[in-house]
């Protein structure tokens, strides 16, 4: 919304250099906010990837943690073949 306004305003001054204010707003406000429209989207794409990462890291580390637990169940086991001997 606020690249459509900044683009409107932009055109606007730009129109009225050249003599078509009104024609130089409506060009801008488009302009402006269908780039406003792809800044926003790459901003929720790279949102959605951190999101994302956050997720599969939190995942790795409940793995390691389970498997740091099973180490140390398996450590504390009587090892049977020591008995044997």
């Amino acid at each position: 919304m606020a690249g459509g306004g900044l683009g409107a305003a932009t055109g606007a001054i730009i129109g009225a250099a050249v003599g078509a204010p009104g024609a130089g707003a409506a060009i801008g406000g488009a302009l402006g906010a269908g780039a406003g429209a792809l800044v926003g989207d790459q901003f929720q794409g790279q949102e959605n990837r951190q999101l994302d990462q956050q997720r599969q890291v939190e995942e790795q580390n409940r793995e390691i943690q389970r498997q740091r637990e099973e180490l140390e169940r398996l450590k504390s086991k009587p090892n049977r073949n020591e008995d044997e001997y």
